[in-house]
């Protein structure tokens, strides 16, 4: 029985590990900014990873009770 157990909770464990999926994100391919420029045309802090925030719109709501 405790065979059985143990067995069962070492099955589920690694069915568990097993399924995580690790994704990296590459951006531009590895690509430099002002390559994507060359590419795509625009400005090339449109592909600079530093400046990507700026042009997210982030907008907060603050409620004051």
């Amino acid at each position: 029985m405790k065979t059985i157990k143990y067995l069962t909770a070492f099955v589920l464990v690694t069915l568990l590990l097993g399924s995580c999926d690790v994704r990296y994100n590459n951006g531009n391919n590895g690509m430099p900014p002002g390559q994507a420029k060359k590419i795509y045309g625009g400005s090339a802090k449109d592909y600079a990873p530093g400046q990507r925030k700026k042009q997210r719109n982030n907008t907060t709501i603050i409620v004051n009770p």
